[in-house]
């Protein structure tokens, strides 16, 4: 704040004494007296009337040949100018400069002066100010600079209450313990998760690797970079660019499955995430996630049923029953034409075609009557929900509900089948013992009526696929009468 305070004034002061030099550089008295032998009687009296009047520190008028015609301390009158021989100011050019005096800091204007009739110059005017010091002025303006110190403590509190509130936004609201904290638990979760994970820096050096990714690697050093955990293979070889999506690797006559991710901050690469999944462990969630295990089973049902009757049928010719084995081809036929037409008209969907058929030979082995509803038809899947999807929601359903009958000697389970785009609406009656308490449960995770290990996750995901695309699945269930499952998404144009 001084030094610009003072900025200003060396500005203003400047401006003020070459306006009064001008000034007085025009008066004739002066121009008249300059050069003359008793010139300094004329000019000595003019300068200091004018010096008083405008409250400046000193009024110098010298010839050309650099003798002083006035000054504040008359014993400098009659000496020579020091600085006159080199000054701009007597090639006919004004300006204003500093300087150091006896008094102190000045700010001077030069300004030339020239004949009455403006044709030659015939002096210089030099008008000076002194300029105040630091001190003086941190001394003049000490109230004015407390309550600004003042302004800007209370500015920089209230600054910085606002800019730790945004902080401990940013943070959520945490303290460093607790960031501590987290990173540990975030650190610990990491090593408890059952995939391989490895972080890195830009330059490839490793930051973190998870005890999966270890016994992957056989790497157990503290400290390593990709191409010494990953030598002579592409990981090593290929700068991570962008996302990789389950690329397989090869390690230690193991295949795993890689997922790669740039680790980008303000748009600039800050290292690489690295996943790794043993494909054995993958392949099989995948089976078992997507109903193709499922849909597997049921198709060896149906190959195990047309041995069973080519069996018969090979039997009844060679009792040389012909009559009876032709009548059991053409009602085999006949059945399983009528089955397969039904599907294609009903269903366009080849892999609800295959899972439906697969399904009816499955029932017949079982001695179940199942049966697909007049009214279905299945156009396309329901943006949302993919193939996987809904092989997964039929499958289950049906075998529960056919399992639901095995201790009933009416086994009937009628399945309504509904979908395109917009809609997806499908429904599963049997005829069953029905379920004691609340239905409900049979969609919890691990819940099952089953002593066999490995049950109660079918259903458990048939209600997670429907729930994440924003359907609802309705059961209603009477014991000894039957069960009757809903499931709607969507809805119907």
């Amino acid at each position: 704040m001084i030094h610009n305070i003072s900025g200003a004034f060396e500005k203003e002061f400047g401006s003020r004494a070459i306006a009064i030099a001008r000034t007085v550089s025009q008066m004739t008295d002066i121009q008249d007296s300059v050069g003359t032998e008793e010139g300094f009687e004329v000019i000595q009296p003019i300068a200091e009337r004018i010096r008083l009047a405008t409250d400046v520190d000193y009024i110098v008028v010298f010839d050309m040949e650099g003798v002083r015609y006035s000054h504040p301390s008359e014993s400098k009158i009659g000496t020579v100018f020091e600085e006159a021989e080199n000054n701009a100011a007597m090639s006919q050019h004004e300006y204003i400069s500093k300087a150091i005096g006896v008094q102190g800091h000045s700010i001077r204007a030069f300004v030339p002066i020239m004949n009455s009739a403006a044709t030659e110059q015939v002096g210089v005017i030099n008008v000076g100010i002194l300029s105040p010091t630091w001190f003086h002025l941190l001394s003049y303006y000490h109230t004015d600079l407390i309550i600004s110190l003042f302004w800007g403590l209370l500015v920089g509190i209230i600054g910085a209450i606002i800019l730790a509130n945004h902080i401990k936004k940013q943070t959520l609201n945490l303290e460093p313990y607790q960031i501590a904290r987290i990173v540990q638990e975030r650190s610990a979760i990491m090593q408890a998760m059952d995939v391989g994970i490895l972080a890195t820096d830009a330059k490839g050096k490793i930051t973190f690797i998870n005890r999966i990714a270890r016994q992957y690697t056989h790497f157990f050093e503290k400290n390593g970079t990709l191409q010494e955990i990953f030598h002579n293979t592409w990981l090593a070889e290929k700068k991570i660019e962008k996302h990789e999506n389950y690329r397989p690797l090869l390690l230690f006559d193991q295949m795993y499955l890689v997922r790669t991710f740039p680790i980008l901050i303000q748009d600039k690469n800050a290292g690489y995430l690295i996943m790794i999944t043993n494909r054995q462990e993958a392949h099989t969630l995948a089976e078992e996630l997507t109903g193709i295990k499922t849909l597997v089973d049921t198709l060896r049902a149906q190959h195990h049923e047309f041995l069973n009757r080519l069996h018969s049928i090979a039997g009844l010719i060679q009792l040389e029953r012909n009559e009876d084995a032709l009548s059991l081809i053409i009602d085999e036929i006949t059945d399983e034409e009528d089955v397969i037409q039904r599907l294609r008209d009903k269903i366009l969907i080849y892999s609800i075609q295959g899972l439906l058929l697969g399904k009816h030979s499955r029932a017949k082995e079982l001695g179940v009557h199942l049966t697909l509803d007049e009214d279905s038809y299945f156009l396309d899947f329901m943006t949302g929900f993919s193939s996987g999807d809904i092989v997964t929601i039929i499958g289950n359903l049906i075998d529960n509900a056919m399992e639901a009958c095995l201790t009933k000697e009416t086994r009937d389970v009628n399945i309504l089948i509904q979908g395109d785009q917009h809609f997806l609406y499908i429904e599963v009656q049997d005829s069953g013992k029905g379920i004691e308490g609340e239905p409900e449960k049979i969609f919890e995770y691990g819940f099952t009526t089953k002593k066999q290990n490995g049950h109660g996750i079918g259903l458990a995901l048939v209600k997670q696929i429907v729930e994440s695309n924003k359907g609802s699945i309705q059961i209603v269930s009477e014991v000894n009468v039957g069960t009757t499952i809903t499931v709607t998404a969507g809805v119907m144009k």
